[in-house]
């Protein structure tokens, strides 16, 4: 595989990646396990980076890759918190962080996409933002009762990135659409049902699934997770409101989204609706717009379009750093959004975020 980023030179501490990813070598396959459980596993750039660097080091010399975390989640997102604390900062280094990041994240998202070994991702726990992304692009998702998926981003005033817009578009039913602008979670066997894992293996099960896998040698992979499933007799916990999610979330805007559940006044449209209205007006407009686009694009033009959104939302007076300062920081739970409603939200100033960057600053992501 020939492939040119336009990743900066690793600069990071050797010993602060080794501490937040470890790696093992059980016999031709290969283990990554995320070790920050205080803090969900939520990823930093040393992180990404050493995850990156090790998945091109493997493709070469292991037949299996699994990827897992420690503690109760696989990867809750990557580190926001850091990230709009660093913004806030007077020295302006903080945008320089954030696309650094936002960059060298959507390269990892791009080269699971595209991983040329079994690439297996034991989502056993809470898997939302850049956890998704770690996930979702590799050809084997495996939930548990233990996996709570979401893409809460329009909750903190930003977007389902890492990937998200070239995903959840593609959900039957606009389900995606719902996932992506309600935040809505997910738990268990629903991951399964809903198309994001691609398998579901009771937690306690694990241990042994991942020995059968490293006794395999990267050989019969679908074979080894589908004995290890067992039987599903389990509804979808949305079954019943997929018509619904696929009459209100396929209108054209996110205005006709809420009238449309507005009519339906159900309980059900009420609760996703008061849902709607917490969320960042530009957040959901941009989401929206974003889902629309990227559902026509690959993955890698997607990846470019959300980084182009993400370098938008670097700013000090942005919806992303006042929803992190709301929800994580001094968590009010009051985010003071700007502009405050869907009304107020002009398509001029929507298109701008969109806007392509000065060429030596675009996400450069080479076909394969």
């Amino acid at each position: 595989m020939s492939t040119k980023y336009n990743t900066v030179p690793i600069r990071m501490a050797s010993t602060d990646a080794e501490e937040n990813v470890l790696l093992k070598t059980v016999g031709n396959s290969g283990l990554i396990t995320l070790n920050r459980p205080k803090a969900l596993n939520s990823l930093n750039t040393s992180m990404v980076r050493k995850v990156y660097t090790t998945l091109i080091e493997w493709e070469n010399s292991k037949n299996l890759i699994i990827i897992e975390g420690i503690g109760k989640a696989f990867c809750a997102g990557g580190d926001v918190k850091s990230l709009t604390l660093a913004i806030s900062e007077p020295n302006g280094q903080g945008a320089i962080l954030g696309q650094e990041f936002f960059r060298e994240e959507y390269t990892l998202n791009h080269y699971i996409g595209k991983y040329k070994k079994p690439y297996i991702a034991l989502i056993d726990g809470i898997t939302m933002g850049g956890g998704v992304g770690l996930s979702v692009h590799g050809k084997y998702r495996v939930a548990t009762e233990n996996t709570l998926f979401a893409m809460p981003e329009t909750g903190i005033g930003l977007f389902p990135d890492v990937g998200g817009t070239y995903f959840l578009p593609r959900l039957e039913n606009h389900l995606g659409y719902f996932l992506g602008l309600t935040g809505h979670r997910l738990k268990g066997i629903d991951v399964l049902l809903a198309g994001v894992a691609t398998h579901y293996v009771p937690a306690e099960k694990i241990p042994e699934l991942k020995d059968a896998l490293f006794k395999s040698n990267g050989n019969d992979v679908d074979i080894i997770l589908k004995a290890f499933q067992p039987k599903l007799d389990q509804e979808f916990s949305l079954k019943s409101y997929l018509p619904l999610i696929e009459k209100c979330f396929s209108a054209p805007s996110v205005e006709a989204i809420i009238q449309r559940l507005n009519e339906d006044n159900s309980e059900w449209s009420k609760k996703v609706v008061n849902s709607l209205t917490k969320m960042s007006p530009t957040s959901l407009k941009i989401s929206k717009k974003a889902f629309d686009i990227g559902g026509k694009l690959d993955l890698g033009e997607c990846l470019k379009m959300e980084y182009r959104l993400g370098c938008a939302a670097l700013q000090k007076d942005s919806d992303f750093v006042e929803g992190v300062r709301a929800l994580l920081v001094d968590k009010d739970q009051n985010p003071k959004w700007n502009p405050k409603s869907l009304e107020e939200v002009t398509e001029e100033h929507i298109n701008q975020q969109f806007a392509p960057l000065p060429q030596k600053r675009e996400l450069l992501i080479s076909k394969l």
